[in-house]
């Protein structure tokens, strides 16, 4: 049975079970056997972090980023062997998804982590020299990250955004990995440990556990040792960890469910039909539709364009061939949230059943279709999440009608428009775009939300139930990491005594400036 990483050993873990995963594309099951940890791994790997996030506090932003940076490095060093694990854990292609796309994508996390960590503006030190009273933000303690099954590299608990931004911030991590692809994460794992040797940081600085039973789980994130818990999945299983942990106090950050509504307006439609169709099929059915953003609401106003745009995605989710979801649970929980939203009302134009001639765990891709009125009449069962190749479309009869419904939406993380080039739908556009700006964490404009850009200025989060808390995001260094920071005040502290951030001789000093007796910096 492989090995767990707690307080820097690769040891046994004191087992309540074991598991092994399954190749989706294939449905058999792999060979290496996995324990699933129980309590007493929890209690040591928390106690292991505590000491290690004292030992932290004395190392610089420098070390952080050695350490950030010689991790993306070996990880890159060794991609042939992580991509084919990752390939046998989830069916998702070697190229260009994971070796192309997903890998470099997580080796530029890592490197903007550092980047932020040695540069040290995400503390947003604050001075006022006049009243001697100075604040920034620092490490939170030990972090719990789980890291979801659609992102084995790029939102691994062990290698992924949330990882690296913590770590950035000081925090010793425990990354609890996702149970479908356990030897990529032990791959990753062991690409951190040693980085963290050349780095020269405490050893417990990153922890791994496999699995763990449901009680563990909601134990550890409300365990007094945690400073905070980042998770990514399920909307039930993020708001049993929620419950878990604000009942004790302890700060939990969630990404869970999204259906990333798409308007047409009807200029558009009308100007470029056929490009629409193609556009929406491309984003609904990558990775079989299992990315966060993928466009699983799309709402139009009854016209002849309206009707081409159904019918000509319905053709093409028919055409194309379906790809394996993640898990036969995948299949069974999209399968089972099909039915829900075709007995909410929902009409099937396509799909609607398990691809039983398929190889691996495959569904048919779905197109549904239900009216504004039967959305706004039933609206809690038809905005219920099918996480995979589904979509439905919602027929509007009036743009009154359309700004209703949208209206009562749920919190999304996405949310697009679609319009006229040539201004013809900017009426419309100032009707909808402001009820849509308050259901999403990011609105887009004639593009669809299935890229996430590491760009500073981009927002992965929004309103419940996409989120936890509309105030934060998963994605963009370097404010993504003030999750992970607690504020601190020093009043009248004396000079020698202060963080080297807080000093009047601080790093980065062209980094401030004076406002009434006060210096700002970041």
């Amino acid at each position: 049975m492989d090995e767990i990483l707690v307080a820097g050993q690769w040891q046994a873990a004191a087992a309540a079970g074991s598991f092994r995963a399954t190749n989706p594309g294939t449905r058999e099951e792999l060979d290496r056997e996995f324990p699933v940890s129980s309590w007493q791994d929890c209690d040591r790997a928390l106690t292991a972090a505590v000491e290690a996030g004292r030992l932290l506090r004395s190392c610089s932003g420098q070390q952080i980023a050695t350490f950030l940076s010689a991790y993306a490095d070996t990880i890159e060093a060794n991609a042939e062997t992580i991509c084919a694990l990752a390939h046998s854990e989830t069916a998702l292609s070697i190229k260009p998804r994971l070796r192309d796309v997903e890998l470099p994508r997580t080796t530029t996390q890592l490197r903007q982590a550092a980047a932020a960590a040695r540069e040290g503006s995400w503390m947003q030190a604050v001075i006022d020299t006049k009243a001697n009273i100075r604040s920034h933000f620092a490490p939170i303690g030990p972090v719990i990250v789980f890291g979801p099954n659609n992102f084995p590299f790029a939102f691994n608990g062990i290698s992924g955004g949330d990882f690296a931004v913590a770590i950035a911030a000081g925090c010793p991590v425990i990354a609890k990995a996702h149970p479908l692809h356990p030897a990529t994460s032990r791959a990753l794992a062991e690409c951190a440990v040693a980085a963290l040797e050349s780095a020269r940081l405490p050893a417990a600085t990153v922890q791994m556990l496999y699995h763990l039973g449901n009680e563990d789980g909601l134990r550890l994130v409300s365990d007094a040792r945690v400073g905070a818990t980042s998770f990514t999945g399920s909307r039930t299983a993020g708001m049993a960890l929620k419950t878990a942990a604000e009942k004790t106090g302890r700060l939990i950050y969630l990404e869970m469910s999204s259906l990333n509504p798409i308007v047409y307006l009807p200029g558009a439609l009308a100007e470029r039909v056929d490009a629409l169709i193609t556009e929406t099929a491309d984003s609904g059915l990558a990775a079989a539709g299992q990315f966060c953003t993928s466009p699983n609401l799309l709402f139009l106003i009854e016209s002849n364009e309206a009707t081409t745009l159904i019918e000509g995605v319905t053709k093409l989710y028919a055409q194309r061939p379906s790809t394996p979801l993640f898990s036969k649970m995948g299949l069974e929980h999209l399968d089972a949230g099909v039915r829900q939203l075709v007995d909410g009302g929902a009409t099937v134009l396509t799909g609607a059943a398990r691809a039983e001639d398929a190889p691996g765990f495959c569904y048919r891709n779905t197109v549904l279709q239900t009216t504004a009125r039967e959305f706004l009449a039933n609206g809690e069962v038809l905005q219920k999440e099918a996480f995979g190749n589904v979509t439905s479309f919602v027929l509007c009869s009036s743009l009154d009608e359309m700004a209703a419904t949208l209206d009562s939406l749920e919190g999304n993380l996405t949310g697009a428009i679609y319009s006229d080039t040539r201004g013809l739908d900017d009426a419309a556009y100032d009707v909808i775009a402001p009820l849509l700006r308050t259901k999403v964490g990011r609105l887009l404009n004639d593009k669809m939300p299935t890229g996430v850009a590491l760009s500073p200025a981009m927002v992965h989060g929004g309103p419940f139930p996409s989120s936890s808390h509309p105030g934060f995001t998963a994605v963009g260094i370097p404010r993504s990491i003030a999750r992970f920071g607690a504020l601190q005040c020093y009043d009248a502290v004396r000079p020698n005594r202060l963080p080297p951030s807080l000093r009047d001789k601080a790093p980065h000093e062209a980094m401030w400036r004076q406002i009434d007796g006060a210096s700002i910096r970041g």
